[in-house]
């Protein structure tokens, strides 16, 4: 017999947790949808791998499907997503993990910034009140304003190269993940944005400055929890994005995926738009206080086994 070890508790939060969301996404006008999570491409991203699933994939992303309802019309759309990886798991990475993806015609990722804010707010206002966030004796203040962070300032404050020569080093995943990813978010949230463009395959270039990208991540105690663009539209432009993942994943001996052609003849119909992805359980793992995903979850796959 397999035994859940996850405490009652937390599962209960997490049931409010998902709550919390629906309410949050309906009071603001938004539709939630469901895709299939079985597709016959994914898109192609340099560290992210697929399953599997006879000649199709197991989706690590709803992306793909979510920009073709925006690309028919659908203004404002959530969903709450299986999600699958191959090779993560971790104390903050499950193969088979819970991601939270919305979507909204007419905004730029600046708006996601304060939407980001509000939903979060209004999640842990629902767990708990409106005391700070405590997570591994941390006091974090989610009412406070959040801190926004460029990518080039966070190279300049945290890591030990600018990030003109992590560029040139092809070094910059590695330098945020061990030298500035562990310093953000531990007083207020960090909204860490503006990459550079070879670190948003599906991100529309700035106006202003083409080699950086409208992208964030959002920080809270060390942990990424959510990544969010200003959608690039740009069939031909997305193409040759396209193009580089996959050559990069040629370099790394990686699987090489079909490229999604609906999806990119798709494309062209999106208005201009904005998107996020959001990690639930590590949401919940902060409002639990938990370092452990293993702790949030009903069953790991260990236990299945």
């Amino acid at each position: 017999m397999v035994f859940s070890t996850t405490p009652k508790k937390n599962l209960v939060m997490r049931a409010k947790v998902m709550e919390s969301v629906r309410l949050f996404f309906a009071q603001r006008g938004y539709l939630e949808v469901e895709t299939p999570i079985r597709v016959p491409s994914v898109v192609p991203e340099a560290h992210i791998d697929a399953f599997l699933s006879e000649n199709w994939y197991l989706q690590p992303s709803p992306e793909i499907c979510m920009k073709v309802l925006l690309s028919q019309g659908y203004e404002r759309i959530f969903q709450l997503a299986k999600c699958f990886r191959k090779n993560e798991r971790g104390k903050r990475h499950l193969p088979e993990f819970t991601l939270l993806e919305w979507y909204a015609q007419g905004q730029h990722y600046i708006d996601f910034m304060d939407e980001c804010e509000a939903l979060i707010r209004y999640v842990v206002h629902q767990i708990q009140s409106n005391d700070p966030l405590i997570y591994q004796d941390n006091s974090i203040n989610i009412l406070k304003p959040w801190e926004r962070l460029t990518v080039e300032a966070a190279f300049d404050c945290y890591a030990s190269m600018s990030l003109v020569q992590a560029l040139e080093a092809n070094a910059v995943d590695e330098m945020i993940a061990m030298e500035i990813e562990p310093n953000l978010g531990f007083d207020v949230p960090v909204f860490l944005y503006d990459y550079p463009i070879s670190q948003g395959s599906n991100a529309k270039a700035k106006a202003d400055n083409p080699s950086v990208v409208e992208r964030f991540e959002l920080y809270i105690a060390g942990i990424e929890l959510c990544n969010t663009f200003t959608e690039l539209t740009d069939p031909e432009q997305q193409h040759i994005r396209f193009n580089h993942e996959c050559q990069r994943r040629i370099d790394a001996n990686k699987v090489i995926y079909p490229l999604p052609k609906h999806f990119l003849s798709a494309l062209g119909s999106i208005p201009k738009a904005a998107g996020a992805a959001l990690g639930i359980d590590r949401l919940i793992m902060l409002i639990a206080n938990t370092n452990c995903i293993d702790d949030v979850v009903a069953f790991t796959p260990e236990q299945l086994c």
